[in-house]
């Protein structure tokens, strides 16, 4: 019997992360250095990604792990950083784009709540936009342009979320005692935003099939890390499974996702929530 699993190697590529250095960027970055690959770790914060790399030192070749600032939101910062890329001969082979700006519920009592709708401001809009779906654009264009001419082709992981596939559930925010128009709720850009690249997803996956270039989703569920234990209950008891994500749970998906192993997924969203959506 043929054994597959070394189509899971990433031996002898370069993948580069965006939002490398936040919660699951570390953890994204971690599962493609297993699996073989050099990874190029980008994000806006250069002190949070110095720390990252430190971090991921101490388990993982130094010499395998590049980082770079990068704002997805400009296009400037984009070409800069592909052009450095080139004169190192380190192009990526697989773009996750996992940078975005999650907005936290605000929930102090009697003051009005600017993450509802009626009074969500443009300039929020705006920002969150051109981070999580411009940059995403942005950074497909730069970099899977190069994976198109390569020869090779090349993997585009657009890292989405649950709540592509089924809006938030406001009533997890809820906060007793405050009146209804002032209660908490998750913001309007995160779904729309989320959602909006399983779209881009879909339309990648199309555009350069012919050149070896494939696009996939991930969209996670929710990740503990810290919250109320109000919230965590609560959110618990909408998944079948009856807990939210550990950390590294996504790790052997993006393995998956970036390797051979998925060799003929192209233009899916593999939503991973502990069965949420299915219900």
């Amino acid at each position: 019997m043929t054994n597959f699993l070394h189509k899971f190697s990433l031996k002898g590529k370069t993948a580069l992360i965006t939002g490398a250095a936040g919660l699951l960027g570390k953890q994204h970055t971690i599962a493609l250095l297993e699996a073989g690959a050099s990874v190029v770790m980008t994000d806006i914060n250069d002190d949070e990604l110095k720390l990252a790399k430190q971090e991921l030192s101490e388990t993982f070749d130094e010499n395998k792990i590049l980082t770079f600032n990068l704002n997805v939101a400009n296009k400037t910062s984009v070409d800069s950083v592909a052009e450095q890329l080139k004169t190192i001969s380190k192009m990526p082979d697989i773009l996750v784009n996992n940078a975005a700006i999650d907005p936290k519920v605000k929930s102090q009592p009697g003051i009005q709540e600017s993450s509802r709708l009626e009074h969500f401001p443009v300039e929020q809009w705006q920002l969150q936009l051109d981070v999580g779906l411009t940059g995403a654009f942005f950074c497909a264009q730069v970099f899977g342009q190069v994976m198109a001419a390569s020869g090779k082709g090349g993997v585009i992981l657009n890292i989405s979320s649950d709540l592509s596939v089924f809006s938030p559930d406001q009533r997890l925010y809820r906060v007793e005692g405050v009146k209804e128009e002032d209660q908490p709720v998750k913001p309007v850009t995160y779904p729309v935003i989320k959602t909006a690249l399983i779209g881009l997803t879909r339309y990648i996956a199309t555009y350069w099939a012919d050149k070896g270039v494939r696009c996939n989703a991930l969209s996670p569920g929710g990740v503990e890390n810290g919250q109320h234990d109000e919230f965590v209950n609560k959110l618990a008891a909408l998944i079948p499974m009856g807990r939210m994500a550990e950390r590294d749970e996504y790790r052997s998906a993006i393995q998956f996702l970036c390797s051979d192993a998925s060799a003929y997924l192209n233009g899916q969203n593999i939503v991973m929530d502990g069965g949420r959506s299915v219900l």
